[in-house]
């Protein structure tokens, strides 16, 4: 069935909105998978936060057309998905690569993280970066661990003129002469 000119023009938009707009977009190519398999995938980017999308492969290129996925032009080729997301770029990547991993028909076509194009052999390494949260954690740790070592080492002079303090208060008792 052809779709009619209205129809086109509220796909057009939808993609514009969606896949178009966002930051972080994966393209995908799921050529032999199953519906149960895609309903899977559906899930799993859900919960990563993301959108998955089936895309017109013409429709889509009008639909970016400026934005930041027109710089992957090219790879809108063929049977094409788009995940994407305005958050998490990394759980996106990891939710999408352990599912490859179970169906290795699908395959990532190219990628645009913060706008920026990126191949798709290099999904796989932003999907093994650490997440947001953790990266924020380990920044925090580094920039407290100067100042802990320094708080330590203020009340460690105390420390130690209470300890000799003790020390002589312990050898007067035993009537020790104090050297």
């Amino acid at each position: 069935m052809a779709l009619t000119r209205a129809r086109k023009q509220e796909l057009i938009a939808g993609y514009g909105a969606g896949p178009g707009a966002a930051p972080h977009a994966f393209l995908l190519s799921f050529k032999g998978v199953t519906v149960p398999q895609v309903t899977e995938l559906r899930n799993r980017v859900r919960k990563a936060g993301g959108s998955y999308v089936v895309v017109k492969n013409t429709l889509a290129l009008r639909a970016v057309e400026g934005g930041a996925l027109a710089a992957l032009a090219e790879h809108f080729q063929g049977p094409t998905a788009i995940a994407y997301t305005a958050t998490d770029p990394v759980a996106l990547a990891k939710a999408l690569t352990d599912f490859v991993k179970e169906a290795p028909t699908i395959e990532f076509k190219a990628a645009v993280v913060e706008g920026r194009p990126v191949a798709a052999a290099q999904v796989r390494d932003i999907a093994n970066l650490p997440s947001r949260e953790e990266l924020i954690a380990r920044l925090l740790f580094l920039l407290q661990s100067p100042v802990v070592r320094f708080v330590r080492l203020l009340a460690a002079v105390p420390r130690s003129l209470v300890t000799v303090l003790d020390q002589v208060r312990v050898q007067k008792e035993k009537g020790e002469t104090v050297q």
